[in-house]
């Protein structure tokens, strides 16, 4: 087995509780990164092993619970634990009862399903649990974008500003995490009312990636309807250029990785997997030529929706107009 470095070794068994994707995601990482970190040369690889419950087979997941000749450093993720079949069940509470050396085993399991027994089974087995419920109250909500805002260092925030936010945003917790950032970066770290009214009225963000969305499909009309609606609505051309740059650049990413399953990916590529997957299938309309455009595009419109257009609502009706030509040609 491998020695480890001075920090802390993540425990052998974590139960991530919930439903809530951005919150399992984060758990997740976090227990990798942990996992890494306490691995001799900080920031080494560390296997990690995803399995979905029905897409996996009962051999597969005993090969990789079972102890290897050498003891290596591993993470197994069992996704779907709430669908798990009975023999599937066993292994993983035969895991979890006698830990494997080297191994940290994460089991993501909604709380419900037919295989709800498992969750009590693995707190008596001492599992981290670590809560991903949705978040269904304002209030909660209100608690996280303030948390979201506290992992910025040298940040001020009026308290009315994050009930103002929530209200502008909505309930999607990546959508409000995503505002957070972008409003922490546009305002150098003093976020007040007027901020959020600025960037957010309407929920420009979600308008933009919808935009986005529809323009790296080849949805050339619907890109335009939605993206003349936005404009209506006010929609700084800034959020509108970084929500289309973001979906060609993905695109980019996710079709040079080739075909895969998504949540194997996900690490590898640094995205949730529900992203991979859409991407995956908007990729099946590009090629290496017209991506390459595409992102010349993008990158003439970030400098565009930047002061050196003389015409922001031309420049950006024409890049979305563009990539959603070049995406159905």
């Amino acid at each position: 087995m491998s020695s480890t470095a001075s920090s802390t070794r993540p425990e052998p068994l974590h139960l991530v509780l919930g439903d809530e994707e951005l919150l399992v995601e984060r758990a997740v990482s976090s227990i990798v990164a942990a996992m890494r970190a306490a691995t001799v040369g900080a920031g080494a690889e560390v296997p990690v092993d995803r399995l979905r419950a029905g897409d996996t087979t009962v051999a597969e997941l005993a090969e990789l619970l079972s102890p290897s000749l050498f003891a290596e450093d591993r993470v197994v993720v069992f996704e779907a634990a709430a669908e798990a079949g009975k023999d599937a069940m066993t292994l993983v509470l035969d895991a979890a009862a006698t830990p494997v050396d080297g191994v940290v085993l994460v089991v993501l399991h909604s709380g419900g399903g037919r295989a709800k027994a498992m969750v009590g089974a693995l707190q008596k087995s001492g599992a981290v649990v670590h809560e991903c419920a949705k978040l269904s109250k304002a209030s909660e909500r209100v608690d996280f974008v303030r948390a979201e805002f506290r992992s910025h260092s040298e940040t001020r925030v009026a308290p009315d500003a994050i009930a103002a936010l929530v209200d502008a945003v909505g309930s999607d917790l990546r959508e409000l995490a995503a505002a957070c950032s972008q409003l922490v970066s546009d305002t150098a770290g003093k976020v007040d009312v007027a901020a959020v009214r600025r960037y957010y009225s309407g929920r420009a963000e979600v308008t933009g990636f919808d935009i986005a969305d529809k323009a790296v499909s080849g949805d050339r009309a619907g890109a335009l309807e939605a993206l003349r609606w936005a404009m209506l609505g006010g929609t700084p051309h800034v959020l509108l250029a970084d929500a289309l740059a973001e979906a060609v650049h993905t695109v980019a990413r996710v079709g040079s990785a080739g075909r895969g399953d998504p949540f194997r990916m996900a690490f590898e590529l640094g995205m949730p997997p529900w992203k991979i997957k859409k991407a995956q299938a908007q990729a099946r309309m590009w090629d290496p030529q017209r991506i390459a455009e595409a992102l010349q595009v993008v990158a003439a419109l970030n400098a565009d929706v930047k002061g050196q257009a003389a015409d922001a609502d031309y420049a950006v009706e024409r890049a979305v107009n563009v990539v959603a030509g070049l995406s159905s040609r």
